[in-house]
């Protein structure tokens, strides 16, 4: 039971084929969604995020990194992909916008509604 339980806090390192799976996973959310946001569902930026994107009316995609399998992961290639280790992550038409201060900028000073229509 100790041991089943040191696995589930710990889990084994990923092999190779495994980050590069988890690093596709990433890649093909970006690419195929005009908005991502790397997310986690205990997080009050991510929920103030995810609720101004809501209230613009704005279709996104949701990846809540603490629910997934490989999120540890996830968050470690997209610090390496985008400089940001931080939820949310925010990706704008494969374009990295940021945090929710960085998103809440982008909606003041109109940058959101110009990326969200190029």
């Amino acid at each position: 039971m100790l041991k089943k339980l040191y696995s589930w806090i710990f889990p084994p390192p990923l092999t190779p084929e495994e980050l590069a799976q988890v690093e596709q996973q990433v890649e093909d959310l970006i690419k195929n969604n005009n908005v991502v946001v790397f997310s986690k569902t205990y997080c009050p930026f991510c929920n103030s995020a995810k609720g101004l994107l809501k209230s613009q009316n704005v279709e996104f995609t949701v990846v809540e990194l603490d629910r997934e399998t490989h999120g540890s992961a996830m968050q470690d290639y997209l610090e390496r992909r985008s400089g940001q280790r931080t939820v949310p992550n925010i990706f704008i038409k494969q374009q990295h916008l940021g945090g929710c201060d960085d998103l809440k900028a982008a909606d003041r000073d109109g940058r959101l509604q110009k990326m969200l229509a190029a």
